[in-house]
């Protein structure tokens, strides 16, 4: 299978299906001399994990990550850093009955067409908890990130119709609610919301914004490895996600140059942007403002309404979806998105070091 490693220089491999033994990943390409222990990783992990909430899979998992390779003395070595979450509640039964029927909304149908086969399993590798890898991953740009002074940060922006103020934003208030949003306000609506859509054995959607703070100006580059198109895609490889945008995104479609130009001006000594519609990237390259991008998930697929499919063998059935699913993918995905950002943003300062001579020369001359 092609497609499971991510970035250049920072690469990240995983591996894994959600009814397998376990999940894992291999990054290669972390600096050496980084502190990193299992307890990093597992911050990070525990965001996601399931169980935690009325609005999340109730599968008990407790998703300890072991480190294996590329740590020694509490710091990287610079060789690869292997990574495993062994699966330890994995209910395969709860999927028996929709061994020879597609699941809508699912990969179920795709994956069959393309391989000849589907790991009816939960999903198998498109399964949601493919992420385990991709947050354990990120959780270590993350920290790398972090020695630079650079944060990323994510949280739940909307679900269903309900939409987090400005005027109440709380980014502390992310943790503790078990939406995710960093507005309390909003926070209790979109759980009524939930449990509204949990009597109709239904879901919804919503959107994840993230915001990286202290990103140079440079980062980024002007074709084919634009930022702005390398967030895109690694957002995009997020199953679920059905729309990205930058800035100020579709919104600029209905705007005007007057208003979405972005001015700029001196302060401090530095050049600075007096508003900020482009959402921190220009030509593909950081401006040196807030990197502001969003990923639009769609409502979780598995619900529990009796849906119209058809079977392997083309015959058209109806299907009740058993077993322990999500009623909304957002509030666990909140991390995912930080964890993909971070990657696509670390990646992207590595190769930009090598952007000018100067900067090369720099680093052999010290």
């Amino acid at each position: 299978m092609a497609g499971s490693i991510y970035g250049t220089l920072f690469r990240v491999s995983t591996w894994g299906e959600s009814h397998g033994k376990g999940v894992g990943v291999v990054v290669d390409g972390c600096p050496a001399g980084l502190p990193l222990c299992e307890e990093d990783i597992q911050i990070y992990l525990d965001r996601r994990k399931p169980g935690q909430s009325r609005f999340t899979t109730q599968r008990k998992e407790e998703d300890q990550v072991e480190l294996l390779s590329g740590v020694f003395e509490g710091k990287t070595t610079g060789t690869p850093i292997s990574m495993v979450v062994y699966n330890k509640t994995q209910r395969s039964g709860d999927y028996s009955q929709i061994a020879e029927m597609y699941r809508p909304g699912h990969a179920d149908y795709t994956f069959d067409e393309k391989y000849g086969f589907r790991d009816y399993r939960g999903g198998g590798r498109p399964s949601g908890r493919e992420t385990i890898a991709r947050v354990a991953a990120g959780a270590i740009a993350a920290k790398l990130l972090k020695t630079l002074g650079i944060t990323v940060d994510a949280y739940t922006k909307t679900i269903g119709d309900v939409t987090i103020s400005s005027k109440e934003f709380d980014l502390d208030e992310r943790f503790r609610n078990p939406v995710c949003m960093p507005d309390a306000k909003a926070a209790k609506l979109a759980g009524a919301l939930l449990e509204q859509k949990m009597q109709e054995k239904d879901s919804v959607g919503g959107v994840v914004e993230c915001v990286v703070n202290g990103l140079k100006a440079g980062v980024g580059e002007p074709v084919f490895d634009k930022l702005d198109a390398r967030l895109a895609g690694a957002l995009m490889s997020i199953g679920a996600v059905k729309g990205v945008e930058i800035g100020d995104g579709f919104a600029a479609a209905a705007s005007c140059g007057s208003k979405n130009n972005d001015g700029f001006c001196i302060k401090n000594g530095k050049v600075e942007k007096v508003t900020n519609h482009a959402g921190g990237i220009l030509g593909g390259i950081s401006d040196g403002s807030q990197v502001i991008v969003r990923a639009a998930f769609k409502p979780t697929p598995s619900i529990f309404q009796p849906q119209k499919t058809v079977s392997r063998q083309h015959t058209e059935e109806e299907i009740n979806i058993q077993g322990r699913h999500d009623p909304i993918i957002v509030p666990r995905a909140v991390v995912v998105v930080e964890a993909m950002t971070a990657l696509a943003v670390f990646d992207l300062l590595l190769i930009s070091m090598t952007s000018t001579l100067d900067g090369i020369q720099k680093f052999f001359k010290e």
